[in-house]
């Protein structure tokens, strides 16, 4: 047993971390575009990144170089939308034409329809506490359905909303930088759920027969200590019915969006009245993993994001969604951090990256051989970017950036996730 001969290999990117373009043909400003100066690293901005919004026909052949079968990239509402109301042709057109690169590069588009960077007159507004929010982003997603019909089934409503939602209105740490009252966030987070489900509705009447819609969620996954039954099932509920992480607590986004249940921290923001909304029917389940909670020890390896590697994440990260969910599960982001540069042999030398793939992968393939009905993974990133407030100081891709030449590199993991494609992780 292995993986199934269709199972979906890919890479994953954001619109705002590598698209740069930030105000060509029409762009509006996003909030990150707009309130993020003195919040990035060095003073770093996506203005330009890697700039992939003029780059797009040279990074779709890399991927079809390395043989990707899908690639999940995330459209940019400011683009398309740049004033309420105001639909900018040529934004909507360069995702149009990267579709159809893709396509004609035999790998699937798998299409975020929200991944952080609000556009500034929905802020503006109020932003995720403005009333309107929901109608506003159904009519932002209606614009892609409609342009997208027929040519994207697998979508994606929003990318972490424990993130954007959380550390941009709770914690301040992400773009509005806010932090604001308990109620204050629990209407945030009820617009940011009543826009996911209203994201699905208008996705299944507009964009075509034969979707796939999830979401990206993150969040705090709990690995047993040992592989005994109560430490297995500790682990497992601790997971879904925890609210000790708050907004990251999968007992907050996945309860509601997949099991639906009004979440305990919401009970007094959410009705059952709006529960008829976010409970939508869902095609798959999507999550982003780059590691769970572990009993931490002195040395124990950690990335360039001081993110501890615990390699058996997504074994126990996709056990615990199938038996909690059980939907067929896509592994929406997992990588690393590494300290790359480019030795005298023009190439870059990550082992280290290669380990952290083949050790969680190795976690994956065991799981899928368990009969967990894993579909697809998307590593992060296809290449190197802007790491929100880390600016460009973070490597994350397979494919490194020089961000003064624009000059792309496939690093020796980007050759050796090839391989895996190429043989589907038959030896890893």
């Amino acid at each position: 047993m292995g993986f199934k001969n269709d199972f979906m290999w890919g890479a994953a990117s954001a619109a705002y971390q590598l698209e740069g373009g930030y105000l060509d043909d029409g762009k509006g400003l996003g909030i990150w575009d707009a309130l993020s100066e003195g919040h990035i690293a060095y003073g770093d901005n996506g203005n330009v990144s890697t700039d992939h919004y003029h780059k797009y026909k040279e990074d779709v052949a890399l991927m079809k170089q390395l043989g990707l079968k899908a690639y999940r990239f995330s459209v940019s509402w400011p683009r398309v939308i740049p004033q309420e109301g105001v639909v900018n042709e040529k934004g909507l057109q360069f995702y149009l034409n990267l579709i159809d690169e893709l396509k004609a590069a035999g790998i699937e588009p798998m299409v975020t329809v929200f991944h952080w960077n609000l556009p500034m007159w929905a802020h503006e507004k109020g932003g995720w506490k403005w009333d309107g929010i929901a109608d506003a982003f159904a009519e932002y997603t209606k614009v892609l359905a409609e342009a997208f019909r027929g040519k994207v089934r697998w979508w994606m409503t929003l990318n972490e909303p424990a993130c954007f939602g959380g550390l941009g209105y709770e914690r301040g740490e992400h773009a509005p930088y806010e932090k604001n009252t308990p109620e204050v966030c629990a209407k945030v987070y009820r617009n940011i759920l009543l826009s996911h489900g209203k994201c699905a509705q208008v996705l299944r009447q507009y964009a075509g027969e034969d979707l796939k819609i999830g979401m990206a969620l993150c969040g705090n996954i709990y690995q047993p200590d040992t592989d005994a039954a109560e430490d297995v099932e500790a682990a497992y509920r601790r997971t879904f019915e925890s609210f000790e992480n708050g907004p990251f607590s999968y007992g907050l986004w996945g309860e509601a969006a997949y099991g639906g249940k009004i979440p305990e921290m919401l009970k007094d923001e959410v009705s059952e009245e709006d529960m008829k909304t976010i409970f939508q029917p869902l095609d798959f389940f999507g999550f982003n993993i780059y590691n769970v909670v572990v009993k931490d020890y002195p040395g124990i390896p950690r990335t360039m994001m001081d993110w501890p590697i615990t390699p058996d994440a997504i074994y126990w990260a996709v056990k615990f969604f199938e038996k909690r969910y059980g939907l067929p599960i896509v592994v929406t982001e997992n990588g690393m951090a590494n300290s790359d540069l480019v030795t005298p042999d023009g190439k870059v030398h990550d082992p280290q990256r290669i380990e952290y793939l083949r050790s969680y992968l190795s976690g994956m393939k065991r799981a899928v051989e368990e009969g967990v009905n894993v579909i697809g993974y998307m590593y992060w990133s296809i290449m190197d970017n802007l790491e929100w407030s880390f600016g460009y100081t973070r490597r994350f891709g397979i494919i490194w950036v020089d961000y003064r030449t624009l000059e792309r590199i496939p690093k020796d993991s980007a050759y050796y996730y090839a391989d895996i494609i190429r043989t589907n992780g038959a030896d890893l």
